[in-house]
């Protein structure tokens, strides 16, 4: 059984649409101020650091972990891992994170997602013959069959259609992102280390359902004998996906053995991960299958004399990153969940995409949101999810414990 590894600081950016104020940066130049804060809050010196792993699916290519590595000061025989899994890659990396410190690859990981879309190069494929050119594309394939790869917005509004999920549901699904975000503004500001002089995310606003039910709709599902006004009373409109933006989120793990040596201070643990694949074709409900995976590792990781399952509605705090309010709701039906329990400042929906980094923002959220309730408890050891789904099918969860009593 996997032993649980110490988590020591967090940081993450905050989070502006594609072409506003993080529009300039590379992703190292995102990533730099927050993985010097880490450095920082722990008192870690940029020596200790054995690798540097982080998410990212939007960049040029070559290796933007060895970019951030090198641009932070870190010496050059500091390793530095990439990886693409889509929306996936920022939780993915934390799991990675924690392989190379329980193998004893290292002892002090640098982990988490960078995303800056804005820079994100032009896509073309190569001509095959002569006299052809090249051809532009938005979106690479995510399964071989293209019938098992739909655009991921029409799949999300296929099943909304389908399953019942109207549109005022996922309206009011989502001034609740909005609203929760804007009131918690002043709570959000220790997590978000100020970047290119944005201090806060850029993309909450304060809506009425009334303008809510008029903004355009951007899909409509296609399902056998559904009627019009069903199709109509079902679409997902532009509050109902999140935007495309900037963001990085980074976190700090250590070996205990780490611990001891550098005097680092763990302010909770990871207790599990869970990367899983499920149906292409709906690609929204694979973090409905990471999340119950992680639950049943997270039980045997905690599992005492009486080891029963972990349940949802015991944790503290979960934390989906939400593409679409139809992927919450579905989640949280899944999970036996109220959406006021999940995202308890606003989710994706009120902040935005940054793909590869989306993940690991949840995380950094979820862990932040464990110390604000530790301030009011005396338990000491709540517990949180991150939760995601990518392209292609795939999920991602990981699942936390508190440990640090904050003053």
């Amino acid at each position: 059984m996997p032993s649980k590894t110490p988590i020591i600081a967090w940081a993450r950016s905050p989070v502006a649409p594609i072409g506003s104020a993080l529009a300039r940066l590379s992703p190292h130049e995102l990533g730099r101020p927050l993985l010097l804060s880490l450095l920082q809050q722990s008192g870690l010196p940029a020596h200790a650091v054995d690798a540097v792993i982080v998410g990212n699916a939007l960049g040029a290519g070559g290796n933007p972990a060895r970019m951030l590595t090198l641009a932070a000061g870190l010496p050059d025989g500091c390793a530095a891992h990439t990886i693409d899994t889509q929306c996936c890659s920022g939780l993915d990396a934390v799991a990675m994170a924690v392989g190379l410190l329980q193998s004893g690859q290292a002892e002090v990981v640098i982990a988490g997602g960078i995303e800056a879309w804005s820079r994100a190069p032009i896509r073309q494929t190569r001509p095959q013959l002569p006299g052809e050119q090249p051809q532009s594309y938005e979106r690479p394939p995510f399964a071989p069959d293209p019938e098992r790869d739909p655009d991921m917005l029409q799949s999300a509004a296929d099943y909304a259609l389908a399953h019942g999920f109207s549109r005022s549901q996922q309206e009011q699904y989502a001034l609740l992102s909005h609203s929760r975000a804007l009131a918690a503004q002043a709570q959000l500001a220790p997590e978000i280390v100020p970047v290119a002089g944005l201090a806060a995310d850029a993309y909450p606003r304060a809506l009425q359902p009334g303008r809510a039910a008029r903004m355009p709709v951007v899909a409509r599902g296609s399902h056998e004998g559904s009627s019009a006004d069903e199709i109509t009373a079902h679409a997902l409109s532009t509050l109902t996906i999140s935007a495309k933006a900037d963001g990085a989120a980074l976190l700090l793990l250590a070996t205990p053995e780490a611990c001891a040596r550098w005097n680092l201070q763990p302010r909770a643990q990871w207790l599990a991960s869970a990367s899983v694949g499920a149906a292409p074709e709906t690609p929204l409900l694979a973090a409905i299958a990471a999340a119950q995976m992680v639950l049943a590792r997270g039980s045997n990781a905690l599992a005492g004399p009486h080891k029963r399952q972990l349940l949802a509605q015991e944790l503290s705090a979960i934390e989906l990153h939400d593409a679409f309010a139809v992927q919450g709701l579905a989640f949280c039906a899944a999970m036996g969940l109220a959406p006021e329990q999940i995202n308890s400042a606003g989710g994706g929906l009120a902040r935005g995409h940054p793909i590869g980094a989306s993940g690991a923002i949840a995380l950094v959220r979820c862990l932040a949101q464990l110390q604000l309730q530790a301030r009011s408890s005396t338990t000491g050891t709540a517990l949180g999810l991150a939760a995601i789904a990518g392209a292609g099918g795939i999920g991602a969860a990981t699942l936390v414990q508190w440990l640090q009593a904050t003053p």
